[in-house]
């Protein structure tokens, strides 16, 4: 999903990544309520979809290169709502906003004072942010594998069908129902590593929030 946008600047190696996700989307993104007892980590994805029609969360992303030196922190504060309503607000040193409103995905990056734009069947079912923003028909767009528990998570791999999505993998993690963690692995063998905190499930968000409206003065690229 690395080229869902364009880098905008040289050196963007970690805006790409910032790109790749939406927040995931998109980007990804919730923690499930530990209802019952599930037995793997498609389970809990499965479940993830009945169970989460809007959550609240801050998020840690950080950026690895091939050799798994870290390139770049940064982090933010995400909401979701269903169907296809997200919004990632990244803070410094990297400030960006990538909200979709249901049918448009903008990506405003505050230091280049640009807006780039892509309508959601664009984006949605060859990026991760088809995993969170989608719904239960995941397995249309993603070969989902149940990986061996890690340090106590129940982990679900998701790889993409379509050969263009620009990443390879997706592994999204579960801590006894809720989740926790995203790792995703892009074309370049770079990979995202998201870890989710202080996550409200089904709060009540205001559509507004998932509006955006282009600042003054501000370029426009895109569709």
């Amino acid at each position: 999903m690395s080229n869902v946008f364009n880098n905008q600047k040289s050196g963007g190696a970690v805006f790409s990544r910032i790109r790749a996700l939406f927040g995931a989307a998109l980007l990804v993104i919730s923690m499930i309520p530990p209802l019952t007892a599930y037995a793997d980590g498609v389970d809990d994805l499965k479940q993830f979809y009945q169970s989460t029609q809007s959550m609240r969360a801050k998020f840690t992303q950080t950026v690895f290169d091939q050799k798994g030196r870290k390139l770049q922190e940064v982090n933010g504060n995400m909401l979701l709502q269903r169907p296809n309503k997200f919004r990632w607000d990244y803070q410094k040193p990297f400030e960006q906003q990538i909200i979709s409103d249901g049918h448009q995905v903008f990506l405003f990056d505050v230091d280049l004072q640009q807006v780039s734009v892509r309508t959601l069947d664009k984006v949605l079912g060859t990026s991760p942010a088809a995993l969170l923003a989608g719904g239960p028909n995941v397995e249309e767009s993603f070969r989902l594998t149940r990986l061996v528990d890690y340090e106590g998570l129940q982990r679900v791999q998701a790889k993409p069908k379509q050969k263009d999505s620009g990443f390879q993998v997706v592994i999204i993690s579960f801590d006894h129902g809720k989740l926790a963690e995203m790792r995703l692995v892009d074309a370049f063998s770079q990979s995202t590593h998201i870890v989710f905190s202080n996550v409200e499930v089904n709060p009540s968000l205001n559509t507004s929030q998932f509006l955006f409206t282009v600042p003054k003065g501000v370029d426009v690229v895109g569709e």
